[in-house]
């Protein structure tokens, strides 16, 4: 039998199994019956579904250590966490720095309870698959930890006496307990379409993406790169890019066939608290607009991780991506978009001028068809030359959920984590950096095809032109932090195109910059090792 442990406090793994999906239904019980209720089919199930759950902790509150502090958003009238945000001020106790640490590792020790229970469980069907599942779900705990924090503790038991005292693994070993973990995971899972749960798709564009990931370390391997390329044509499977972008982000609540993994939230889940039990994406990403006391008439955004004049430089006209990623022309109710099929009468609020659509010629004639609309000239409406008033930075509406309750927890869109799109760019890459920039510029083109734009070349491929490109496709998904991380290029961008960054916010303790974030020091606090080493940019 496996060893039993209980963690208290130095990692934050929470013992208690405290949310729940629609489609992913859990029956937590007490500890006292646990070996009798986890040992069912029923139980076992509910035990699978709380490690799906815990999605929600890790992705569904506040966006800052996926997002902020990046080239592409930046904050507006609300102010986001300084030190994740600035750099200049952060800290072991800077707000947020804790945020994946504490959610990863509750995620972790679910994952561990269900992988405990897995030896002792009756045999049914799909216990084979459900193992798959977990460990895939604390493997993607653990990359995003060794991403942001570098090495940290890898813990595998079930817990269940004290223990206060951990020992820090190398990102080295965390990286290989990560490829592990899925290469197991892939032997085990589902092969069929995706449904909500881990299929073997899923597992391969992460591989892809760990693999990608640890090539750029120094303790990486120089075929990664291509290991990465192969993992990543393995999860595209020959499938093309056959949604538009427009489909791609309806707002029909459906999972779509591009989308590789997400966090699943529905109606049914959020029912019982739907101001609390919702996601915060929705809420991100764009100017405030009135939000609840105007009834319905816009949504609540924070006002908080809008675009930066980079990210909106991005675009062209030709791209299909600009029409779709923000809300260009703003109805005087703004969900008008949505529910009216004839909007060509609808009274305009704000119009956001595009870089192809900045001379005066254009605003006049636009005025003139809609007196009643507040005109935004291009290079007018991002948060370094308008900070402080509603409407004055151009909403991004990709994440738009027009039945969600206003607030800021209140949509229930599944957050994309994972789709089709991702891993072509994710190819190109990675075929990129292997050095075959061909058959890496033919995986990218794929994506560009689909926007409507013109073909990239070989002239043009390089991992800035990979970056941009991610830009104009993911813009508002959670990875950009990761991939300037990854590449080597956040001091470099962000002190480049983040108005309030500059190269010297970076600079740390001991010569070093503060790349990886620190750990946080609540959880140095709580560790009964006293040798458990901070990050050199925070000693």
């Amino acid at each position: 039998m496996k060893r039993i442990k209980y963690i208290v406090g130095a990692l934050f793994l929470g013992l208690t199994l405290n949310s729940c999906q629609d489609y992913l239904e859990e029956d937590i019980r007490s500890n006292v019956i646990g070996d009798e209720y986890y040992t069912t089919v029923e139980g076992y199930e509910s035990l699978v579904n709380a490690n799906y759950a815990k999605l929600k902790d890790i992705y569904g509150d506040e966006p800052w250590l996926f997002v902020a502090g990046t080239d592409m958003y930046a904050e507006g009238r609300d102010a986001e966490p300084p030190g994740l945000s600035q750099y200049s001020q952060l800290a072991p106790n800077s707000t947020g720095v804790g945020q994946l640490y504490t959610t990863c590792y509750s995620a972790i020790q679910t994952a561990n309870t269900a992988l405990y229970y897995a030896d002792l469980t009756e045999n049914f069907t799909n216990l084979n698959k459900r193992v798959g599942e977990v460990k895939y779900l604390r493997a993607n705990a653990y990359f995003l930890l060794v991403q942001t924090y570098g090495g940290v503790s890898i813990v595998t038991d079930y817990i269940n006496e004290v223990q206060l005292t951990f020992d820090r693994n190398s990102a080295e070993e965390v990286y290989s307990f990560i490829i592990s973990e899925l290469e197991e995971s892939l032997d085990l899972v589902d092969d069929g379409t995706y449904n909500g749960r881990v299929n073997r798709k899923a597992v391969n564009h992460l591989l892809a993406k760990v693999y990608l990931t640890r090539a750029y370390e120094d303790f990486g391997s120089a075929s990664d790169y291509q290991t990465a390329a192969n993992y990543a044509d393995a999860a595209i499977g020959g499938q093309g890019l056959n949604l538009t972008f427009a489909e791609l982000w309806m707002p029909d609540y459906e999972i779509k066939e591009e989308t590789i993994f997400s966090v699943q939230y529905s109606n049914g889940a959020v029912a019982t608290d739907p101001f609390e039990l919702g996601h915060m994406q929705t809420a991100y990403f764009g100017p405030y607009q009135g939000g609840a006391e105007f009834a319905g008439d816009a949504p609540y955004r924070t006002y908080t991780l809008c675009p930066t004049q980079y990210a909106i430089d991005l675009f062209t006209e030709e791209d299909e991506r600009w029409y779709v990623t923000f809300m260009q022309e703003v109805y005087t109710r703004y969900f008008d978009f949505y529910d009216e099929e004839d909007t060509s009468g609808l009274e305009v609020n704000h119009f956001y001028a595009a870089a192809w659509q900045d001379f005066e010629a254009f605003e006049d004639a636009y005025l003139a068809t809609h007196p009643e609309a507040t005109f935004h000239p291009y290079g007018s409406y991002v948060p370094s030359i308008n900070p402080n008033n509603d409407y004055q930075t151009i909403p991004v509406k990709k994440f738009d959920d027009p039945e969600a309750p206003f607030g800021q927890s209140t949509s229930r869109r599944d957050i994309i984590l994972a789709r089709l799109a991702e891993t072509y760019l994710i190819a190109a890459e990675a075929y990129l950096q292997a050095g075959d920039a061909s058959t890496g510029l033919q995986r990218l083109n794929v994506v560009r095809d689909r926007a409507g734009v013109d073909d990239a070349t070989l002239a043009d491929f390089d991992i800035d032109y990979i970056l941009d490109e991610r830009g104009r496709e993911l813009l508002g998904e959670y990875h950009r932090w990761f991939d300037l991380k990854r590449t080597g290029t956040l001091v470099e961008r962000a002190s480049m195109y983040h108005y309030l960054v500059e190269p010297g916010n970076f600079n740390g303790a001991n010569g070093e910059l503060k790349i990886l974030r620190p750990i946080p020091q609540e959880a140095l606090d709580l560790n009964q090792n006293n040798d458990f080493p901070q990050n050199p940019a925070y000693q």
